[in-house]
């Protein structure tokens, strides 16, 4: 899959068709493994020059801030990914993978109406993509009880809804309180009504509604998905790495209970076993020479129990009456005696705290997975659905009205770029496109080319997916 990809257009002189077969032609000619696609732009509407003009300075920033928000859920898709173990998928909007959708793209009116004004969609743009982010930064995705979702499916008979099917599909796990949940969908329609839906947490409900030959209106429907807070599972995994540190650091700071065995510890009225920690290399002055550090000390007492690349883990035996005088000792000639009580209900409890925590991290990193891979088509639709909109804005600004241009999609390679601007340029050949390509306007009109260091005497930006 190809991740950077030019979005031109240029200008029409009389057919567009007509221009699209001699630029399919000097392409597969002169750059034959060069990928070519139409980026289908439908009529928007212009406004005024003004209005133009000023969104033109909007939309350098507001592409930044979407393609910077695509990213960010990209990567954060990627490192879920890799600790979660899960293989790699192909990123998708609605099914599609992104670069067909990016290839094959087609407006979606029902989100953006074409009768709207470019500022109005630019600005409804931004707003769901700074939403989206800021969820990716504050809460994600919750529900105590599991991890699922909820589909809902809408069919369009003749461009009138005839019928509309709810398939309600739920994963996750059954709470002991409830197995089952209520749903209440809203659906406005001619006349409106209300459908509760019921159904097992793993099964599966279908359920059809009938109105006459009235258009379905779907408002968004605002369904309990499991919220996550990003914020909770960075603190969980936190948990988990200070447990793990403890787990796994040198026996000098790392949690011994699960190095010593109830048989290790002797405890009565008068006996205590005291936990040693020896450098390395220092054992066999410790053998030599523990039981005389002071008196009442059980003689042959000292057990190792584990070792690691530092120290060495001894047990040592002796009255508790003596026992600080022998921590005392032990410290002056580099021995450190760790406190440590052994008790079968704590290390129990320990272990639970951390088989708890590593399912709630993979409950809430399945959860904020699935709202990654759902966000990140939302984003990338609404990223396309503004390049459209920089291509007709910027066409309008070039090419002057009416709107008359070819708007497309390639998929260059870096040894074949240099002819393809060739080939673009020679369609672009007029009074207009010398006029961009002269040194003296290059500073003050290359404002209009939004993001692109260069000027070309047709309108081109680049996409990078990744």
């Amino acid at each position: 899959m190809a991740t950077r990809y030019w979005v031109v257009s240029l200008p029409v002189p009389n057919s567009a068709s007509t221009l699209w077969n001699k630029l399919q032609e000097q392409i597969s000619k002169h750059s034959f493994d060069t990928p070519l696609y139409r980026f289908n732009i439908p009529n928007l509407r212009v406004g005024t020059l003004d209005s133009l003009l000023s969104l033109s300075d909007d939309l350098v920033k507001s592409n930044n801030f979407v393609e910077g928000v695509s990213h960010k859920i990209r990567r954060q898709i990627e490192d879920l990914e890799r600790v979660s173990g899960v293989v790699s998928s192909s990123l998708t909007v609605d099914g599609v993978p992104v670069d067909s959708y990016l290839t094959r793209f087609v407006w979606d009116e029902a989100r953006y109406p074409t009768m709207s004004p470019l500022k109005e969609i630019v600005d409804g743009i931004h707003g769901q993509v700074a939403k989206i982010e800021d969820d990716l930064k504050r809460v994600v995705a919750i529900m105590p009880s599991g991890v699922f979702e909820l589909l809902v499916s809408v069919f369009r008979l003749d461009g009138q809804v005839t019928e509309a099917v709810c398939a309600c599909w739920c994963l996750g796990r059954a709470t002991k309180e409830s197995a089952k949940w209520q749903w209440c969908l809203i659906v406005f329609g001619g006349a409106g009504c209300v459908l509760t839906l019921t159904f097992d947490f793993f099964g599966l409900g279908t359920f059809v509604l009938s109105y006459g030959t009235s258009i379905l209106h779907l408002l968004q429907l605002d369904y309990h998905i499991l919220k996550v807070r990003v914020s909770e599972y960075n603190n969980i995994r936190s948990q988990l790495n200070t447990i793990n540190r403890k787990q796994t650091g040198s026996l000098a700071v790392r949690d011994l209970s699960n190095l010593v065995k109830p048989e290790d510890i002797i405890t009565s009225e008068n006996l205590a076993t005291l936990l040693a920690i020896v450098p390395k290399y220092s054992q066999k002055d410790w053998l030599s020479s523990y039981e005389t550090l002071t008196n009442y000390v059980v003689p042959r007492s000292s057990k190792k129990l584990y070792e690691d690349n530092e120290y060495a883990l001894y047990t040592v035996t002796l009255f508790s009456r003596v026992a600080d005088n022998f921590k005392t000792s032990a410290r002056e000639k580099g021995f450190q005696i760790r406190d440590f009580e052994y008790s079968p209900e704590t290390h129990e409890s320990r272990k639970q705290e951390l088989e708890k925590l590593m399912e709630d991290q993979e409950s809430l990193r399945g959860s904020l997975l699935q709202w990654c891979y759902t966000s990140y088509g939302e984003v990338f639709s609404s990223w396309m659905h503004f390049c459209a909109v920089r291509v007709f804005t910027e066409s309008i600004l070039r090419y002057g009205l009416p709107p008359s241009f070819l708007a497309c999609v390639l998929a260059p390679s870096v040894k074949a770029e240099k002819k393809l601007r060739s080939i673009l340029e020679g369609f672009s050949d007029s009074t207009n496109s010398g006029y961009w390509k002269s040194e003296d306007e290059g500073v003050g009109m290359a404002g209009l080319v939004v993001g692109d260091a260069d000027a070309h005497p047709y309108v081109s930006f680049t996409i990078n997916l990744v």
